[in-house]
């Protein structure tokens, strides 16, 4: 029988009257008051925090030092894009938290970078660690598929869609995140003449990624596809999204090369030119050579900061193989450990990866390619069978390589 002081504090029902009646010091408080407590104690908490909604304080963001340092543990070398990145990224999310405070007398506006490189230097990777290391909503989008509205592809909305999808709609999450837009060398304008024929897929995008690039509010389909009457649309402001362009630019060097040539009159200009390093003619790209590429003055305004990945050498892959953080061979090592297999490498067989992938020219990409023909036959019969230790001579790998090749050339 319930004591005749057995009731709620807040409501005053007895313990008869309700499922549970937690006990306090003064009072009683029962399980429907509690649940209507939490729930009130987490508007007020959500109305406070959307009027000082920042994501980060001066402690919790990193420097451009640190950011640094935290790509040097994923990417090797590139430490001019580094750098660029690095200040841009704190600077943008430093006008984040401008913004929240009151003194807005001065606003200062982002600045979207656009990265240049051959393929499988890092361009990707440099913006999915950033992301990794600010826990921001992170999306890749691949320019190639984009067309203007209306026709056979994908609208330029879509790159929000992707946006939201990884904050699971939450559209203030969604709003401070970044976006890499791969390939944007593939949107390039055909010709630099007028065609009287729509250039859908190219200088068409270009025009629709202005409003996303600049910022403003954009109506988006939540889940992708084209937009007709009858679908609902989430609005989202894209002020404060930092857009990461990046594109290998294949042939950009000529326009480079074109440029420097025009500025060479004289005696005195013939001796600056021998300073040019015509081996790595990218170092010296500027805006007019994304313009003669083909990208719109107006695009080119929006992506002010422009930076470039240096080709990578012998000694560059060969680090990437083994001394990043998550590099290919602790990738590898880890996976055969998940059986209880010990895998063990020789060095020449390291060099010999290189070498190979050098020869491909598919850059960093490559390593990985050439080290799965190597492994692949491994991967498939070691598991169950109980063997610890596994090595890799040299032998072995040049067996494995030429049997990878053949099979290829065979089914050509």
């Amino acid at each position: 029988m319930a004591k005749l002081n057995e009731y709620c504090t807040f409501c005053g029902r007895s313990k008869k009257e309700v499922s549970i009646l937690i006990a306090g010091l003064h009072g009683y408080i029962c399980d429907m008051c509690a649940d209507q407590a939490f729930h009130i104690a987490s508007e007020a908490m959500a109305k406070d925090k959307k009027k000082k909604d920042y994501l980060f304080s001066n402690e919790k963001l990193p420097s451009p030092k640190d950011i640094k340092t935290h790509l040097d543990l994923y990417v090797i070398g590139q430490d001019e894009a580094k750098r660029y990145l690095s200040v841009s990224v704190y600077n943008h999310y430093k006008r984040l938290m401008q913004i929240n405070n009151d003194d807005n007398d001065v606003e200062i506006e982002k600045s979207n970078i656009i990265m240049v490189g051959s393929t499988g230097t890092g361009k990707t990777l440099l913006a999915k660690t950033i992301a990794r290391l600010l826990k921001v909503p992170f999306a890749i989008v691949d320019a190639t598929v984009l067309t203007e509205a209306g026709y056979v592809g994908e609208d330029i909305e879509s790159i929000l869609t992707r946006l939201l999808q990884v904050s699971n709609y939450k559209v203030e999450e969604a709003e401070r995140g970044i976006v890499f837009i791969d390939e944007i060398d593939k949107i390039a304008r055909k010709s630099d003449n007028p065609s009287i024929t729509r250039d859908v897929s190219g200088e068409g995008v270009q025009q629709g990624l202005l409003k996303l690039l600049e910022g403003s509010v954009v109506n988006v389909p939540p889940q992708g596809g084209r937009k007709h009457p009858e679908q609902k649309m989430i609005a989202v402001d894209t002020k404060n999204i930092l857009f990461i362009c990046g594109g290998a630019f294949d042939g950009i060097e000529r326009k480079i090369a074109q440029r420097l040539n025009t500025q060479v009159i004289g005696y005195a200009a013939s001796e600056n030119t021998k300073k040019i390093d015509r081996s790595n003619l990218l170092q010296y790209i500027a805006p007019q050579d994304l313009k003669a590429f083909g990208l719109i003055p107006e695009i080119i305004g929006r992506l002010p900061i422009l930076t470039y990945l240096e080709p990578l050498d012998r000694q560059a892959l060969r680090s990437i193989l083994t001394e990043p953080k998550n590099s290919i061979i602790k990738q590898y090592k880890k996976m055969f450990a998940m059986d209880n297999v010990n895998l063990s490498i020789d060095e020449e067989v390291l060099e010999y990866i290189v070498e190979k992938a050098i020869e491909f020219k598919l850059g960093a990409r490559g390593l990985r390619s050439i080290t799965e023909d190597i492994l692949i036959d491994a991967m498939f019969d070691l598991p169950g069978t109980g063997q610890k230790e596994f090595h890799i001579h040299l032998d072995y790998a040049k067996e494995k390589i030429e049997k990878s090749e053949n099979r290829r050339l065979q089914s050509a």
